[in-house]
């Protein structure tokens, strides 16, 4: 019964979340502070779930077959290949090292 308390929690709190959103002002979304960090925040968040699922394993910090896939990663960033073609390297490069 405690899951479905927690789902409901969950819910309830996304609904606010959700409404206290809406409720903000128009001109309060217009400065150009807001404008920058909204543009800024969803990088910053990507950046940092990379970094977790890349380095960290429960309490520790790792570095193994995904820290290689991701410099491989970055490396076909910085040449400007295709988003498939960074995938695919970065898939290529993990397996491999995985192999060895």
């Amino acid at each position: 019964m405690s899951t479905w308390i927690a789902i409901g929690v969950t819910a309830a709190g996304c609904y606010l979340a959700k409404l206290l959103g809406l409720s903000v002002p128009a001109g309060a979304l217009e400065r150009p502070a807001v404008r920058r960090l909204a543009a800024l925040l969803p990088v910053a968040l990507l950046a940092a779930l990379t970094a977790q699922q890349t380095f960290g394993d429960g309490q520790h910090l790792v570095l193994d077959a995904r820290a290689a896939g991701l410099g491989a990663a970055a490396v076909a960033l910085v040449l400007r290949a295709p988003f498939l073609v960074v995938v695919a390297v970065a898939v290529v490069v993990t397996a491999g090292v995985r192999a060895l």
